[in-house]
């Protein structure tokens, strides 16, 4: 009997869940251009502890057994599969976006080669170490993160964080808010809200040199040695092409509640990609990659797919401070609750959730 055939595109957190849980029942053909699964949660702790940056890294060797990854990025595609920058095509049954997007460095790495997103780690380590003041744009889960993750390591540094935003984590509890703004101020770090910079620092992100640059709102100055920026997803879907392109999005790819494309039973996106009312977080990833694969087995035996993604009501963030500070919130029947520190340092502060994905691509 002839099994169908599921092409992925892109083997991030979504993309890499959904193939695994596929492989025994379909063939599956993971394409991805990088060498590695990147396990971007890591990215900022490796950042600051070069000896830890190797565990954010997962060859795809294992993570199936029967199916195949191709490491090649999409040119472009259709209803019906995909073609390759090679030229190569791929024709399948079942299609499933999930090339994820883009963040800046160094949240997410900015290579397809581990050993190349290695030595840019360590290369921007050793120019944040000679930095005495650092200046982050961007407080949200991952300006307010890296802080952290700077003063685990060097406390005495100058840690100054700005966003035009009034108040951090608008749409979360007070008592989030609270308990940050007390953590952080604990940790020494600055926070300059409700206000932006009047220019660009005069030096590229992650290199150091000392500068000075005005704030907007109080007329103020920021003094640092070393600035990164924070913000600034990029969802793209420049390689769909037909009918698939209608469904684009400034904030991805339109979806229905079972994650199809709209108009396409067979085609399916997830992970940040899906224009969805939800946070762009690798926990929602992995759970539409449970949707999908539900749906596509479903289909493949001849059933209805009836699983379907609804957005929480109740937004929830893990959001380490170090790996021993932070705070959380998840939704529970009675509403949103918050975790606090020694709750998110167990969870996901301690290893940053990396022991998970050892498991999924099989390195334990």
């Amino acid at each position: 009997m002839t099994r169908a055939v599921v092409a992925v595109v892109g083997g991030g957190y979504g993309g890499s869940a959904v193939a695994k849980a596929l492989d025994d029942a379909t063939d599956v053909v993971l394409i991805e251009p990088k060498d590695a699964f990147v396990h971007a949660a890591g990215a900022l702790r490796a950042l600051v502890r070069p000896d830890w940056a190797g565990n954010m890294f997962f060859p795809y060797d294992r993570l199936l057994r029967r199916g195949r990854v191709v490491r090649e990025r999409a040119a472009s595609v259709d209803a019906g599969g995909v073609t390759l920058t090679s030229g190569a095509r791929v024709d399948a049954d079942y299609v499933v976006l999930a090339s994820g997007s883009g963040y800046p460095y160094p949240a997410k790495t900015d290579t397809d080669v581990t050993s190349e997103a290695l030595e840019r780690l360590r290369a921007t380590h050793d120019e944040l170490d000679r930095a005495e003041g650092v200046l982050l744009l961007g407080a949200g889960p991952v300006g307010l993160e890296l802080a952290g993750e700077i003063k685990a390591v060097w406390p005495d540094k100058r840690v100054t964080v700005v966003d035009p935003a009034e108040e951090l984590m608008p749409g979360f509890l007070p008592e989030l808010r609270e308990e940050l703004h007390r953590q952080l101020a604990e940790m020494g770090v600055e926070l300059r809200l409700g206000t932006r910079l009047s220019q660009e620092p005069p030096v590229e992100p992650g290199r150091t040199k000392t500068f000075t640059v005005g704030t907007t709102a109080d007329g103020g100055e920021v003094t640092a040695d070393i600035w990164f920026r924070c913000h600034g997803v990029r969802v793209t879907g420049d390689y769909l092409t037909g009918e698939l392109a209608a469904a684009r999005t400034p904030r991805g790819v339109r979806v229905t509640e079972t994650l199809n494309v709209p108009g396409h039973d067979h085609v399916y996106a997830l992970g940040d990609l899906a224009d969805l009312a939800e946070a762009k977080l690798a926990g929602n990833a992995m759970k539409h990659a449970e949707v999908v694969a539900r749906n596509i087995l479903a289909r493949v035996r001849g059933e209805r797919p009836t699983a379907v993604h609804r957005p929480a009501p109740v937004p929830s963030v893990l959001l380490p401070l170090g790996p021993k500070g932070g705070i959380g919130q998840m939704g529970t029947p009675e509403g949103a609750t918050l975790l606090p520190a020694e709750t998110v340092s167990e969870y996901k502060g301690t290893d940053l959730l990396t022991g998970r994905f050892a498991e999924l691509f099989g390195t334990v």
